[in-house]
């Protein structure tokens, strides 16, 4: 169970109590509890809040109109809120970030994460090879450039993290925003700190940004802490936490060890980190839906998925438009996230494989059609073309006739809505700018 559900699973037992008493908050508590040290957070942090809670529903004078279960429901939002920290909006202007972290943190991809944020919004970007340590470290750098679309620099075999540094200063001056990757360790030493120390000297960085996995729990803030006495950190980057029972461990540890939260990594692909808003964060784990961030995403996936706004538009349903839909969910990342933006919880972990496994398969299928199938469904009508198409994509007859049927409903309902000026208007908003 992660933390999400058990925040859910407590405020349900809040909600489905007839009468708010002493015994029902002990056992909300109790729940709450649980949820929370199970996720990894501070016991000390946990009993504080619960006693907050407790304190509030039996001895506070509610407010007129207010029911005890509303209250005490806003109250533990804005506790959590607090618990995890602030947000983070980042000053947009050309700056030198230096990424830093252990092994296993994910510092390396949430590089070229960062490097897409900053380029996707109008600031060129590339990245600076400087894990000279690791095995592989510059080629994974550089392919991960090469998919961000974002430049890159580095010295293959080079141990000589000035050298590195000069060369790319020199070599990217064109860049606006330059982010360098460096060496980790199992744990923090003083080998690893003389080298960020020299990277520092000569790359002169705006930005000292640690990179936390999540799974760390409570350690997070050990982390934060250590990496902030030896070099002063500006911020801190949590990845991994998508779904992650840690993750609320994670991000209260880093707060309470007062380094800024910056961004969250809520999954591998490399549009998947978010600017961090506690607020967001918590509304997430109580099931409240996020539409704007739902908004923005549907926004960039249409515009990364290269789909023309006249196919966007809702003109006409095809194969052709039909796939073009399936490559913006891929983009969007998991159903999982996306169902969690718009407030939907608590949905099986099986259905959400069932789902994403159905639409790999569609995408194969309509990938084996030609081109005048893919304009033209009425042709799929004919046994011969659904047993070549179940032949080229791996699929049995029957899952192919399967997408053609729910390929045909979801035409009836599109052309129903397409008429429908109202929600042409609703559907504009998901547009990009």
């Amino acid at each position: 169970m992660d933390l999400g559900e058990g925040l859910r699973k407590a405020i349900a037992r809040l909600t489905g109590a007839t009468i708010i008493d002493a015994k029902t908050i002990r056992e909300f508590n109790k729940e709450l509890q649980r949820a929370l040290i199970s996720a990894d957070v501070n016991v000390e942090l946990v009993l504080a809040l619960t006693k907050k809670l407790e304190d509030a529903a039996l001895k506070e004078k509610l407010p007129p109109g207010v029911s005890a279960k509303d209250y005490i429901t806003n109250m533990l939002y804005e506790q959590l809120v607090k618990l995890m920290g602030s947000g983070f909006e980042p000053v947009m202007k050309p700056k030198r970030v230096l990424l830093l972290g252990l092994y296993g943190s994910g510092k390396t991809t949430t590089t070229a994460k960062l490097a897409k944020f900053y380029q996707d919004r109008g600031l060129s970007s590339a990245l600076i090879a400087c894990d000279v340590s690791r095995p592989a470290a510059y080629e994974q750098l550089e392919t991960l450039a090469k998919q961000a679309g974002v430049g890159f620099f580095g010295i293959k075999d080079e141990k000589d993290v000035r050298k590195i540094v000069r060369q790319a200063l020199a070599s990217l001056k064109d860049k606006k925003v330059l982010i360098c990757d460096t060496s980790g360790r199992n744990a923090l030493d003083k080998a690893l700190i003389d080298e960020l120390k020299a990277i520092t000297e000569e790359f002169k960085p705006d930005e000292k940004t640690l990179v936390i996995n999540a799974d760390t729990g409570q350690v997070a803030g050990k982390q934060a802490a250590e990496f902030n006495n030896a070099v002063k950190l500006t911020g801190v980057i949590v990845t991994k936490l998508d779904g992650s029972g840690k993750g609320g461990g994670a991000l209260s540890a880093v707060n309470a060890a007062n380094v800024g939260i910056e961004f969250i990594g809520t999954g591998e692909k490399l549009n998947m980190i978010e600017l961090y808003d506690s607020k967001k964060f918590v509304g997430k784990l109580l099931g409240m839906p996020d539409l704007e961030s739902l908004v923005a995403n549907v926004q960039q996936a249409i515009k990364e998925a290269n789909i023309k706004p006249e196919e966007a538009a809702m003109e006409e349903l095809t194969f052709n438009t039909f796939y073009n839909q399936l490559k913006t969910l891929n983009k969007m990342g998991s159903m999982k996230n996306m169902l969690g933006q718009l407030g939907v919880a608590n949905v099986p972990k099986e259905t959400f494989e069932q789902s994403e496994a159905k639409m790999k398969k569609y995408k194969s299928i309509i990938d084996s059609m030609t081109v005048k199938e893919r304009d033209d469904a009425s042709l799929l009508n004919n046994s011969e073309r659904v047993r070549r198409i179940a032949k080229g994509s791996g699929a049995t007859e029957k899952e192919v006739r399967e997408l053609i049927s729910d390929f045909n409903k979801m035409k009836k309902f599109y052309n129903m809505m397409k008429n429908d000026r109202n929600v042409r208007k609703q559907f504009s908003k998901f547009m990009p700018k």
